[in-house]
């Protein structure tokens, strides 16, 4: 089965935002990031997309699936 992979902490850091200004900008609960950043959360498509057009980058390069 293939495992959510994120760059999400590392976008983060890099736009020096917290989870909760993230979560605020695209719509979610702080939760849904902190469940995001540890890959036991599936993002939506439309979520994924806001969250890449936000760090202005590309769906792909920040979430991957990979075989266990």
């Amino acid at each position: 089965m293939a495992e959510l992979k994120t760059k999400l902490k590392e976008y983060r850091a890099k736009f020096d935002m917290k989870q909760g200004e993230l979560a605020d900008k695209v719509g979610v609960r702080r939760e849904t990031i902190i469940r995001l950043e540890k890959g036991q959360y599936n993002p939506s498509l439309k979520l994924a997309m806001d969250i890449a057009k936000l760090f202005e980058t590309t769906v792909e390069e920040i979430f991957s699936f990979e075989e266990e």
